[in-house]
């Protein structure tokens, strides 16, 4: 489908669309003037900046004015909303709204977006004006990132680079562990036992309404458990082939693991609609005893429930084992961010000329930690955060970043991780106290653009994740897996199967 045609059709079926989820609500127009840097007599527009969700208002957040003060551009921050971001940006960018820049995260399914739509001629074309206007992005981010984020040969986003750690695991409630006489699981037996005492003890003293674990539907294929089948990852290694879980033979024990757990009623009944935010709320209102979560949201579900619960208590699972030894963690890898231009913007020289000074090495370290003395302490190599203005004005810096000095940045990163004791307690544990061959890798993570893996693997997400939630629901019978898998491979699996193991065969070599 041409791009033309693309756009036609998306906006029929929508007929109008809004502008993103602004976090003011206020003018959308991209004419008015910012305040120049000190020193800098010269205008700049006003630009238009779309970013991950986050809990604050860009506009109003410290980060914001530091940033207008040292580059001299004003910015309208919008935000695109929590659940499903990809199918609002889908309508922005066919409605073509004139964002100068738009921040994406970095996985698979927005790189995978992302490549869809420079192929489609929706993106600028960066190599120009990088080359022209981009000596601190050059300097920041290495050749190597950059080659990474190429389509066809062309650059049209500055990726963010991850930081490898796992970032998920199984959260239980330790003072429901402690009540029913247990410890938290190390195999997948004892999760069991672990779930089954939780429902029939009912240490939350819930009822009918109490619910031994909960996930969301969106994400049916349960980190640390998926582990334990070998299915950390979306493509893992399967006798020296990187495998898509449906072709793992790991997949059919998983599901039928899960499907038990169902139908046993230790798995929230509930669970195919839950949003993100649903698990999260039935977690820290008392009713969950068992959630997987990011390190990063454990301050947030932490105040939550003691807000709730104020003699609660919640812990990590160590990665589990299945019956033959396996276990494993996902460990991020590859890009955290991705930032774009889209063909709409109104000022594309601009939007780089802002990047760039973001990455003024001054500049950037102020965007990330702060100001010595202020925001944090350097001793014995590491920054330490000063509380609570670290996390007052710095918590939220990272999602202002776009593209990072690399060099330095790793270690900068150390004062974000201990902003929180709770915070670096659930970080540590999963990196650091944890085994090393509990993090799986993400290989896929550090893949160059690949056009058959990117143009397929949104869809044949979706198609695998509403299948599994209609197996473990019973909606679907376990007999019909070979030919869901044939439809799965005709309709880009193995496509992309064969794309992922040719780069694969050369990252082995």
């Amino acid at each position: 489908m041409n791009k033309k045609k693309w756009i036609a059709v998306t906006l029929a079926a929508l007929t109008l669309t809004s502008a993103a989820c602004s976090s003011k609500g206020g003018d959308s127009s991209s004419a008015s003037s910012g305040t120049p840097a000190a020193g800098n007599k010269e205008a700049k527009p006003q630009l238009k900046s779309l970013q991950i969700w986050q809990k604050d208002d860009y506009n109003t957040y410290p980060v914001a004015k530091l940033l207008e003060e040292k580059t001299g551009y004003k910015v309208q921050y919008d935000m695109l909303p929590q659940d499903k971001p990809q199918d609002k940006l889908n309508l922005l960018i066919a409605s073509s709204e004139p964002y100068d820049v738009i921040t994406t995260n970095g996985g698979s399914e927005f790189k995978a977006i992302y490549a869809d739509y420079a192929k489609k001629g929706a993106l600028t074309d960066l190599g120009p004006l990088i080359d022209k206007y981009g000596p601190n992005i050059k300097a920041s981010v290495s050749q190597a990132t950059l080659d990474a984020a190429k389509v066809d040969g062309k650059l049209y986003a500055i990726p963010t680079t991850a930081i490898s750690f796992s970032g998920s695991s199984l959260m239980f409630r330790q003072d429901w562990l402690d009540k029913v006489g247990m410890k938290a699981p190390t195999t997948l037996d004892e999760l069991v036992a672990v779930l089954k005492a939780f429902k029939e003890k009912d240490p939350g003293g819930n009822g009918d309404k109490n619910i031994p674990m909960t996930i969301k539907g969106d994400d049916p294929i349960v980190v640390n458990i998926s582990g334990a089948f070998g299915l950390a990852n979306s493509y893992n290694d399967v006798n020296g082939k990187l495998t898509p879980r449906v072709l793992d033979p790991g997949y059919k024990e998983y599901v039928a693991f899960m499907t038990d757990l169902f139908k046993q009623g230790l798995l929230d009944k509930e669970f195919g609609v839950n949003k993100d935010a649903t698990m999260k709320e039935k977690f820290s209102s008392g009713r969950a005893g068992v959630i997987p979560l990011h390190w990063a949201d454990v301050p947030t579900v932490a105040d939550a429930l003691k807000k709730n619960q104020p003699d609660a208590k919640m812990a990590y699972a160590p990665a589990m084992k299945g019956k033959d030894g396996k276990m494993g963690i996902s460990a991020s890898s590859g890009f955290d961010r991705i930032s774009f231009i889209p063909k709409a913007s109104k000022h594309p020289e601009e939007a780089i000329k802002w990047i760039n000074a973001k990455l003024d090495k001054d500049t950037f370290k102020l965007m990330a930690i702060g100001e010595e003395g202020k925001h944090y302490t350097f001793k014995d190599g590491a920054y330490m955060p000063i509380l609570p203005i670290f996390t007052d004005e710095r918590n939220q810096a990272n999602n202002f970043l776009m593209g990072v000095d690399e060099k330095n940045y790793p270690t900068y990163w150390q004062a974000r991780v201990r902003k929180d004791p709770r915070l670096f307690e659930a970080w540590e544990f999963l990196n650091v106290k944890q085994p090393a061959e509990m993090r799986k890798v993400d290989l896929l993570g550090i893949s160059p653009f690949m056009p058959e893996y990117s143009k397929n693997i949104q869809q044949l997400g979706t198609m695998l994740n509403d299948y599994t939630v209609k197996l473990i629901f019973g909606a679907e019978p376990i007999s019909g897996l070979e030919a869901f898998q044939q439809k799965y491979k005709a309709a880009g699996g193995d496509a992309s199967f064969k794309e992922v193991n040719d780069w694969y065969t050369t990252l082995k070599k």
